[in-house]
């Protein structure tokens, strides 16, 4: 059941603390609630909710705000509840009216709030940050509104850059034999729990050699160095002792044993460790080492391998992602734990651009990848110049106006390439720890809509230290030469307040 609150939240200057203070307004956590449009969406996350039965459900802005301090402060699920209880401006900022001792939610609900809200939520709520943002400084929208009064076609505008990337999971680093001696272990487990209720039925247990087999691992894996031959013949042996207790999980349902006295996780288990048994079977039958949607891990079997190529990490674990960039904004336009082909959705980019603001881009900042000569062809019939060389042999001459775009177009992109390291190195993208595949999309969603919020929060925090500089030698002055005027032209410009 879900439960809007009607009555408004105070001002941050009326939240009630214990000690009597008040918040700042200046506060980052109270500017970064001022950004986002909590009301605009909180009707859609409703709809998921029963109006009539069940417990009243947290609302939409203790249930992002929470997802979101969690990204933003880089800690776990248990110590972003504790940050929250102790920290008066978070408790601002995910809709509490005043301060409270005990924490306002557990840290489990925020597997409950991952899964309620998708990734497609997410990147509508990002989209609509960023254009509102962009829609109040751009200076000719209500040019482009009469340009569609009149019918005219309106100009392309804008630049995109688009690019690719890769969010690994938290898995350990895969291998053959790892894998098949951790099956070999879940399915001596399953083994024993089937065989309890048969106890006196069957008085001999099936044998599963499982240390015999542990010996034979250990064999192999605690070398330094592993020959060809070696490393072949152990994973052969895996094999045998995987078929064998899969052989005997089937003897056992056939005597009577029942998979209900398995838990959802072992059930689960048991499917994956078939197909990875099919799969190991034929790559070592064939001496290939490469198999379609090939199972890297027993506890998230929709990971992929994505083959990169890059120096010192040529294969990431996770999910690929495909990106676009607009004047440092960023938006994940689509994700998949396959890898893919990401010159095949520059149209559809390109098109969600269009959709966003109403106009194509004048250009389109990409790698060689995208280059194809489909993708020049449908740039060009709409008037959008793609970067980097023509297709075929490059011309013995090249102009100076020619040399100085190329050189302007690659640092242009460059761009997306420092919003990857940021979501890398200063957020999770890096490692993504949740476990479900709908889990780290929204995970991965609330990386970039973070992003975002802190350009925002860094711009709105750059123009009021402008209060305190001087405009022409950029020092710190005294107050009471502040330049009044000047700054609150700027905050004009953004619109971040209404001189009216």
């Amino acid at each position: 059941m879900y439960r809007k609150e009607e009555q408004p939240l105070p001002p941050p200057e009326k939240f009630e603390l214990p000690f009597e203070g008040k918040l700042s307004p200046n506060n980052r956590w109270v500017i970064m609630a001022e950004l986002i449009p909590w009301d605009d969406f909180e009707e859609e996350y409703a709809k998921l909710f029963s109006a009539e039965k069940g417990a009243p459900a947290k609302l939409f802005r203790m249930a992002l705000g929470t997802l979101i301090i969690k990204e933003k402060l880089g800690t776990s699920d248990r110590e972003t509840i504790e940050q929250i209880r102790e920290n008066p401006y978070l408790q601002y900022f995910i809709g509490l009216n005043c301060y409270q001792q005990e924490p306002p939610l557990e840290s489990s609900m925020l597997v409950h709030f991952r899964k309620r809200i998708d990734g497609e939520l997410i990147n509508k709520i990002n989209k609509k940050i960023v254009k509102r943002e962009i829609d109040k400084s751009d200076k000719e929208v209500k040019k482009k509104d009469c340009l569609q009064e009149k019918g005219e076609k309106i100009k392309n505008k804008g630049k995109l850059i688009l690019d690719a990337t890769c969010a690994p999971a938290d898995i350990k680093y895969p291998t053959d034999l790892g894998i098949l001696n951790q099956a070999r272990i879940e399915t001596e487990r399953i083994t024993d729990n089937l065989y309890k209720p048969l106890r006196v039925k069957l008085r001999k247990k099936p044998r599963t050699s499982r240390k015999i087999a542990r010996k034979e691992y250990l064999k192999v894996a605690k070398k330094r160095k592993v020959s060809y031959q070696e490393r072949r013949k152990a994973i052969g042996k895996q094999l045998k002792y995987l078929k064998k207790n899969l052989g005997n999980i089937e003897d056992l349902i056939q005597a009577g044993a029942s998979l209900e006295n398995l838990s959802k996780r072992q059930k689960n288990c048991l499917e994956t460790i078939k197909k990875v048994y099919e799969q190991q079977q034929s790559m070592w039958e064939n001496k290939t080492q490469s198999v379609p949607q090939r199972i890297v891990s027993l506890t998230q079997p929709h990971i992929r391998p994505i083959v990169r190529g890059k120096a010192g990490n040529p294969i990431d674990f996770g999910a690929k992602l495909s990106v676009s960039c607009v004047d440092n904004y960023v938006f994940l336009d689509k994700i998949s734990w396959e890898n893919f082909n990401e010159s095949c959705h520059l149209k559809e980019q390109v098109e969600k651009y269009k959709e966003t603001f109403g106009y194509y881009p004048e250009s389109v900042h990409v790698d060689k990848i995208y280059r194809t000569r489909e993708n020049r062809n449908w740039c060009k019939e709409r008037g959008i110049r793609i970067s980097g060389p023509k297709l075929g042999r490059p011309p013995k001459n090249v102009s100076e106006e020619e040399k100085k775009q190329a050189h302007s177009d690659e640092c242009f992109r460059n761009a997306i390439e420092g919003k990857f390291g940021q979501a890398k190195r200063r957020f999770s993208l890096n490692l993504v720890m949740t476990k479900l595949p709908e889990t780290s999309i929204t995970s991965i969603a609330i990386t970039f809509l973070v992003v975002n919020l802190s350009k925002l929060l860094r711009q709105f925090l750059s123009l009021f230290l402008s209060l305190f500089t001087n405009n022409r030698t950029g020092k710190l002055i005294k107050p009471p030469f502040i330049n009044f005027d000047y700054t609150l032209n700027n905050f004009y410009v953004l619109k971040l307040i209404d001189l009216s």
